[in-house]
């Protein structure tokens, strides 16, 4: 069973559909860039990892997803909870450490977005425990007898954690509502994939596991969004876990500020950037509404970043609210 790669097919979804991914894009968008603006001019408590140019790929995914189903993210920039639902000020609060943020502000910096009635599960402060809390999740609905699933996300990175190859293979033999989704852009910090990946590809693993490994164009809202919906379909059938490999590109330093001394001056070759692509799809008889749909995404995030900066610091005993012993 070797990886199949995903391709788009000619007869393309609705404009109205696509609407929404371009939105979901553009609004994600220009967050990173209003961000990297305000990292610059007036510094951040936090540890920024952009994800400029990979939006494409937690809209796409997010969008094949119901409300109820679980997200359990890795990946970086904030195009998961945007996709998933949530509101800019929950995400821009929780940046800034303000009292607006998801989480009230405990996750200053380096946020871990979290909304259970979103479906939005928060993030694994380590670097592989995404996969067995999804399982965990996915494991609880087939126990309780709902549709729902489960959907890790995760970098090529973190595909080398020993947790991913545990809970993938249990998950795999008790045929979990899960789906696996890899955002590889090729280069863990500062590290290239293939200098520390024995196969060319993370879905190539699948088949050691008896589950459908998938390689789609992480570029390309449409074809990410095709590729899930059908893990999603097998999964509430009760067939098992899929693993899904979108191909992206970091566009920016591990960490905003990262002179990136490490990378090759060709990196962005073969970058085809998400807001683009979406544009070729709309065609040209929706540039004019995917303008003013561009531009209304950076006066809100505009707006929604001078209420979170505004906003009120948290008490410092919110440390301790939810906090069970």
């Amino acid at each position: 069973m070797t990886p199949r790669k995903r391709r788009a097919t000619e007869v393309g979804p609705d404009p109205e559909f696509l609407l929404r991914l371009f939105t979901t894009v553009a609004r994600a968008r220009a967050l990173e860039d209003a961000l990297s603006v305000h990292i610059r001019d007036h510094g951040f408590a936090g540890f920024w990892h952009p994800g400029k140019g990979q939006e494409a790929a937690a809209a796409g995914a997010c969008a094949a997803l119901r409300q109820d189903d679980y997200l359990f993210y890795q990946g970086r920039g904030a195009t998961w909870p945007l996709a998933k639902g949530m509101g800019l000020q929950p995400v821009i609060g929780d940046l800034l450490g303000r009292v607006t943020g998801s989480t009230g502000g405990r996750g200053a910096g380096v946020p871990h977005w979290a909304d259970p009635s979103l479906g939005i599960m928060g993030e694994g402060a380590t670097l592989g425990s995404v996969y067995p809390l999804a399982a965990g999740a996915a494991l609880s609905a087939k126990l309780r007898g709902t549709d729902q699933v489960a959907l890790a996300d995760f970098g090529d990175g973190t595909s080398h954690r020993g947790t991913f190859h545990e809970t993938l293979i249990q998950s795999s033999v008790w045929k979990l509502p899960l789906i696996y989704f890899c955002e590889n852009n090729g280069i863990s910090v500062s590290t290239p994939f293939h200098e520390v990946s024995p196969t060319e590809n993370v879905a190539d693993r699948a088949v050691a596991y008896g589950v459908p490994g998938v390689i789609v164009d992480g570029h390309d809202a449409v074809e990410v969004h095709r590729a899930t919906a059908e893990a999603v379909a097998r999964a509430r059938a009760g067939e098992g876990p899929t693993l899904i490999e979108a191909k992206v590109t970091r566009v920016g330093g591990h960490w905003e500020g990262d002179a990136q001394q490490y990378r090759a001056t060709d990196y962005l070759d073969g970058y085809r950037d998400p807001l683009d692509v979406l544009r070729e799809h709309l065609g040209a008889e929706h540039e004019e509404t995917a303008d003013k749909i561009v531009g209304a995404a950076e006066a809100e995030v505009a707006e929604e970043l001078r209420t979170a900066e505004a906003a009120e610091l948290p008490d410092p005993g919110i440390i301790l609210k939810d906090v069970f012993a």
